[in-house]
């Protein structure tokens, strides 16, 4: 791989940009209550994030729910025709989720990216659905930086400090 290929797959916090990753960042109310639920999105080969952020709306370059508070970056030798099968992937699974309905529980944002890594047949597989990508993503997820884990976490320690505060004051 030459010197500017491994500059474009630079991950650029500035410019949230994260080539070949997949990336999540909390629900409001719903991460606040349960910190591993959030929403997911997947970029192409130069960092541009793609999300199904309603129905028949797919979001790009702008996650519908602020930026990446974590990632997962995939490496491209295991997508068959490699960048631009990767891209072409994204593309095609963004095109057929711009014409559906989103529902919160059954084909939703971890859908769509299921559907670009079954398209892309990533490490050779074509099996992957929300529940699959879900447990991986939570496996191999890094935190953009301390914040990014404090923005996830600290809504969901200070609801639950008020709640455990409340139990233990009616119970004086």
């Amino acid at each position: 791989m030459s010197q500017e290929e491994e500059e474009s797959i630079l991950i650029d916090l500035e410019k949230s940009r994260f080539p070949y990753c997949i990336v999540w960042t909390p629900l409001p109310f719903i991460t606040w209550l349960i910190p591993i639920i959030g929403h997911m999105g997947i970029a192409t080969s130069n960092g541009v994030i793609r999300d199904f952020a309603g129905p028949y709306f797919v979001s790009e370059d702008q996650m519908a729910f602020g930026r990446p508070t974590k990632y997962w970056k995939m490496d491209p030798s295991y997508v068959l025709d490699g960048k631009k099968g990767w891209d072409e992937a994204i593309l095609k699974a963004s095109n057929i989720y711009c014409n559906r309905m989103h529902n919160l529980i059954w084909d939703n944002c971890h859908s769509h990216v299921s559907m670009a890594l079954n398209i892309m047949k990533y490490q050779d597989k074509s099996s992957y659905n929300m529940v699959k990508t879900f447990f991986l993503f939570t496996y191999h997820c890094r935190y953009i930086s301390f914040y990014g884990f404090l923005k996830t976490w600290l809504p969901f320690c200070i609801i639950m400090s008020i709640v455990i505060g409340l139990i233990l004051y009616t119970k004086l």
